[in-house]
């Protein structure tokens, strides 16, 4: 019989980071476009004062492609897309601590711990302005009465129409709030993330080997990490949801305090409050898991250094 093998994890130093950042850009934008329409229908979900306006996913999926079109699932996507340089911040912070921590332990978990929730502090750091502005533009048409900035969708059009409406967004943020109103929720998106990350990457590790004693020996790890991926997605959006839902109002409405969103959203809605767009979260992290699983670990397989590609079994 044939001895498992352990599924082998490329570190920082086994990679040609000249291909790794390149093949990282195509991956990051790929993901965003294909989960952004449920990233959208998640902040609306989170948003609305219970089922005001959707009973639910697939309910707020059709109503907006009846009322909006297909360009209504993608509204503030072009101001999204400049997570990408979180993106590569994350990637790169991940890796970077999970070298370093290594140095004082073998431990995976504790690795992967430490290192997805540095990752997202600094990932948190850079997305939080552009997540308020995107998530202003995102509750437009059905949603907007929901939001304190309103927009005159119907006097642009074209390029002229998506830069305005971003452009007109931001002047009513700092025109409010100031600039500490693009880091509103900053402290909850922290509180969301952090966990999700720090959850995330040993649940993903620990699934995968579970899944490869289980699997036949000769099952391509790629297919093994392609499974853990949703499982672990599905695993930290559950744990981490609550939050989720507190900074999505917190971000939307304006409001200042985390403690007392908690407490109104209890007392509105009860502890079922709390899973408000869980499912829209899951349906949404599921091929964002796979593709990025796929993606990522196939981005460091490519990247690669030449001299070890011989050395190792996929």
């Amino acid at each position: 019989m044939q001895q498992k093998r352990n599924i082998q994890i490329i570190e920082w130093e086994d990679l040609d980071k000249r291909k790794f950042y390149s093949f990282g850009v195509f991956m990051t934008m790929t993901i965003r476009a294909t989960v952004y329409p449920a990233t959208l229908i998640r902040t609306r979900l989170q948003v609305q004062r219970g089922k005001s306006l959707y009973s639910g996913t697939f309910d707020a999926f059709f109503k907006i492609l009846r009322s909006e079109g297909v360009q209504g699932l993608y509204r503030g996507f072009l101001v999204n897309t400049f997570t990408l340089i979180s993106g590569q911040a994350y990637i790169t912070t991940y890796e970077l601590v999970r070298k370093y921590v290594s140095q004082y332990t073998d431990d995976n978990t504790v690795k992967s711990l430490v290192a997805g929730g540095s990752a997202s502090l600094v990932a948190q750091s850079i997305t939080v302005p552009i997540d308020v502005v995107s998530q202003q533009l995102m509750m437009q048409g059905q949603g907007e009465h929901l939001t304190r900035f309103r927009l005159n969708l119907n006097t642009e059009t074209g390029k002229k129409k998506v830069f305005g409406q971003t452009r007109t967004i931001m002047a009513q943020i700092f025109a409010a709030d100031g600039f500490r109103g693009f880091y509103r929720g900053y402290v909850a998106s922290l509180l969301t993330y952090i966990p999700n990350s720090a959850v995330w990457w040993p649940f993903y590790h620990f699934y995968a080997e579970q899944l490869s004693k289980m699997a036949p020996s000769d099952c391509p790890h790629l297919i093994l990490q392609a499974m853990a991926g949703p499982l672990a997605a599905a695993t930290a959006s559950t744990v981490t949801n609550p939050m989720d839902v507190v900074r999505a109002r917190v971000q939307v409405e304006g409001r200042n305090s985390v403690i007392e969103t908690f407490r109104q959203l209890i007392k509105e809605e009860g502890c079922w409050g709390l899973t408000k767009g869980l499912s829209a979260r899951i349906i949404s992290s599921t091929p964002t898991a796979i593709v990025m699983v796929v993606g990522y670990e196939t981005l460091k397989r490519l990247s690669l250094r030449p001299e070890l590609v011989d050395s190792r079994h996929w």
